[in-house]
């Protein structure tokens, strides 16, 4: 998947929206801007461009000199940055506080300390309104600055006043990073190893939490700390599988929002992200009505002419949506009406690619593989869980690399690619024995499939029916469910007894969902 360039400049231009160039137009045509505006040229050479390509500029602009071209691009994205602060400060209040504190240190130098007070007053109710500690915390320092400076007037009663603040404020402060480092930290597990794999992980998952969770009273703490509290618990019950607590995080992430409207538009990634956390949540659970009710949230929100957009929403609008709407079709087992999303969603991946993580990229690697594979496509699930097992990163969710690969035996299996499946037989046993820990779930499909081209084709049905009872039992036990959120394997093997598609299997058991 390689990009069009890594360019900084370059790419931010490509970035840019018609009415950002605009403005950049204006930006650097206002009085007291460099008269010297050869990194305009550059500009637009490289907006005319689809890769970079320095010969193609110079040769577009014979002016610029080569020895000038390194200096002129670091100008040009000085400029552009600049640009797009201006440009997008009225949707970012941290921007508009921290103008304002440069306003005060303007007023400051200049001798006119009660303005300056003033000025930091108001960056502190904007900040505390905001939810931004971080950004009172600048502003309390600094009047400190210029109480302990100079005779204001104000010193009688400031000195325990701002004492107070700032220890608060601190305390806050301390308490907010505590539980975003935790939080961070169990989103970094999960990443690296997926799901609770036994009863060792789960205690050293258990000790980590113990060891690193603040006790805080959610109660008494700002918007953030809850935030980051919720979190921590979402990802802990998801790495322990305690799905049914992760649930009630989840909600009580989502339910933060909703109570707190504004925020929505002030830290709108962060409510998209709780939303696709319940969603992760009520899928593991296979609650599917209150699946299609937060799904539904997630739509509308996304659909709403009035939100603020940015590039960063739209990226992560663009994942959630699409998993969640593969996940409503395995629940659904309309495995072949959910292909019709597959061209969408490809020609989405490849605008956002070069700003989506390889870990999002797979998943959604996997779930298109997923759905061939339960349409009866298993060529072209083939195709794409290739994509997954030619990454040479297995430190990167090294259960779902496992679980392609299975997949992967199967899908040739079910193609009749006798000549290939020895060789993947041989590649799934590798790459197994070099896990750290093999699941009785593996094992079991892997010493099957290796078998069972020497089974009589009278004996196949029971050799299923055997494999099938040995999974129900193996799913049942504490931490050996995790394989089957990736595989669904036993419907699998329900359709090749009961001689049905697999799609059929998944419909019947979707009509006893809830």
């Amino acid at each position: 998947m390689p990009n069009k360039s890594q360019e900084p400049v370059f790419q931010l231009i490509k970035s840019l929206t018609r009415t950002e160039k605009r403005h950049f137009r204006l930006f650097t045509s206002r009085p007291g801007a460099s008269e010297d505006l050869k990194f305009l040229l550059l500009f637009d050479a490289l907006d005319a461009l689809d890769t970079a390509d320095d010969a193609a500029v110079m040769a577009q602009v014979p002016s610029l000199k080569r020895v000038q071209l390194a200096n002129l691009k670091a100008n040009l994205y000085r400029q552009l940055l600049a640009s797009l602060r201006v440009y997008h400060a009225g949707q970012n209040p941290d921007i508009q506080l921290h103008e304002q504190l440069d306003y005060a240190r303007v007023l400051y130098n200049k001798g006119f300390y009660q303005q300056a007070l003033r000025m930091l007053e108001k960056v502190k109710q904007g900040a505390r309104q905001a939810e931004m500690p971080h950004i009172v915390l600048l502003a309390l320092d600094f009047e400190k600055l210029i109480e302990s400076q100079y005779i204001t007037r104000s010193l009688k009663d400031r000195a325990d006043t701002l004492t107070a603040e700032a220890t608060d404020t601190v305390a806050h402060l301390a308490n907010q990073h505590a539980l975003s480092n935790a939080s961070l930290r169990l989103y970094g597990l999960y990443l690296k190893a997926g799901h609770a794999r036994n009863r060792a992980d789960h205690e050293r998952i258990a000790a980590f939490f113990r060891t690193h969770m603040p006790a805080v009273p959610t109660h008494d703490g700002g918007f953030f700390e809850k935030l980051y509290f919720y979190q921590a618990h979402v990802w802990y019950h998801t790495l322990d599988q305690d799905f049914r607590a992760g649930y009630r995080y989840a909600q009580k992430w989502v339910d933060l929002f909703e109570a707190a409207p504004q925020m929505k538009e002030l830290q709108t990634m962060l409510y998209i992200k709780g939303l696709h956390n319940l969603l992760a949540s009520l899928y593991n659970l296979l609650y599917y009505s209150k699946f299609k009710q937060v799904l539904n949230t997630l739509e509308e929100f996304a659909a709403n002419q009035t939100r603020r957009s940015s590039p960063n929403t739209e990226i992560l609008l663009f994942q959630y949506l699409f998993t969640n709407r593969i996940n409503a079709y395995f629940l659904e087992g309309r495995f072949t009406e959910g292909l019709e999303i597959i061209p969408d969603l490809l020609e989405q991946l490849e605008r956002y690619k070069s700003q989506l993580d390889l870990h999002r990229t797979l998943v959604l690697y996997y779930k298109i593989a997923s759905l061939y594979f339960g349409s009866g496509e298993f060529v072209k699930s083939i195709e794409y869980l290739n994509l997954i097992i030619q990454h040479k990163e297995l430190s990167l969710r090294e259960d779902l690399q496992c679980f392609a690969r299975i997949l992967n035996l199967i899908a040739h299996y079910e193609a009749g690619d006798d000549a290939s499946l020895d060789y993947q037989i041989r590649s799934v046993y590798h790459f197994l024995g070099k896990m750290d820990d093999q699941q009785p779930m593996q094992v079991e499909i892997f010493r099957f499939l290796r078998t069972v081209g020497s089974i009589a084709p009278h004996e196949v049905r029971e050799a299923f029916i055997r494999l099938r009872d040995k999974l129900i039992v193996i799913a049942a036990m504490p931490y050996e469910g995790r394989p089957f959120l990736y595989l669904d394997i036993v419907s699998w093997l329900e359709s090749k007894i009961s001689g049905v598609p697999v799609q059929e299997v998944m419909q019947r058991k979707f009509r006893q969902m809830k």
